[in-house]
């Protein structure tokens, strides 16, 4: 909030807090392979429309009345929705609501476009691009059907737009009907629906459930994964430091590093990772270790 006092979003094109690995200074990197940062946009203002090599997640931390748009479809934000941004596509940011709205942005930056090598083009002008009928994408793809001649080719998912409510409630029956990983709670990965796969083909987004009470075993990967809290409270266990958690916190489980996960109340976690380029290459390794 201080920032937006400082800095307007023309200034910057994007007013992002980026969230640093100390151990990796000026890097603008939270781990080796991934990018984390937090973005405002004030009510009235609007980021003008660019494209970019990176693919780019958008997780809705706070606020309502803001929306994005991609390739010209807008849709509106709300807390806890999931957005991709995919490769190469034109996007705009803006905010017709009378509150601020943050949320978390997640790049591969350093999996395809290192800093330096990064390609950014701006639109010319500063308003936003114009919109067509909202929702079209979804109408499209969104409810396990497809046009018959559907011409999608792009291992992005069609849907850029995964609203909180949906997703949540998946979740809720799923724990309602017992399913629990003993490691990870009630855990789903956002999928692409015309492939079946990931949702986006660099970045592996999830969204996990924890009951009350609930001490996962202890799991490590080499898929470093960024956490932000969207309900409830608990805390992680990495090594022999533990961080509690609470809404809007985001925290890292490292590579390969063992984690434990512990509720104190009920409580949603998104999460993502490097974990299909590491599927793609054959890297993954996982386990689960029996206390």
């Amino acid at each position: 909030m201080e920032s937006g006092k400082l800095i307007t979003a023309m200034d910057a094109m994007r007013r992002v807090l980026i969230l640093e690995n100390p151990v990796c200074l000026n890097s603008s990197l939270i781990t080796s392979a991934l990018y984390a940062g937090l973005q405002l946009i004030l009510p009235g203002e609007v980021a003008p429309s660019h494209r970019h090599t990176q693919s780019a997640l958008r997780f809705i931390v706070e606020g309502a009345g803001a929306y994005t748009a991609v390739d010209g479809e807008r849709t509106t934000m709300a807390p806890g929705d999931f957005i991709i941004t995919p490769s190469w596509t034109w996007h705009d940011h803006g905010n017709d609501g009378d509150e601020p709205v943050v949320w978390l942005d997640g790049l591969d930056i350093p999996i395809v476009a290192p800093p330096r090598r990064a390609i950014r083009r701006a639109l010319p002008g500063s308003g936003p691009t114009c919109y067509p009928r909202r929702g079209r994408r979804r109408c499209a793809m969104g409810a396990n059907m497809a046009l018959v001649d559907h011409p999608h080719v792009s291992r992005t998912s069609p849907v850029f737009n995964y609203p909180y409510a949906k997703s949540r409630a998946a979740l809720a029956k799923l724990a309602a009907a017992g399913v629990r990983d003993p490691a990870h709670g009630v855990r789903m990965r956002y999928v692409n629906p015309v492939t079946g796969g990931w949702a986006m083909p660099t970045l592996g987004t999830f969204l996990q459930m924890l009951p009350r009470g609930f001490r996962s075993l202890p799991h490590r990967s080499t898929d470093g994964t960024v956490y932000c809290c969207v309900e409830g409270r608990g805390s992680i266990r990495i090594g022999d430091e533990e961080l509690e958690w609470g809404p809007r916190d985001v925290f890292v489980a490292p590579s390969w590093q063992v984690r434990t996960l512990t509720a104190s109340t009920d409580a949603v976690l998104f999460g993502y990772s490097d974990r299909p380029v590491q599927e793609a290459l054959g890297l993954l390794r996982e386990e689960t270790l029996e206390t």
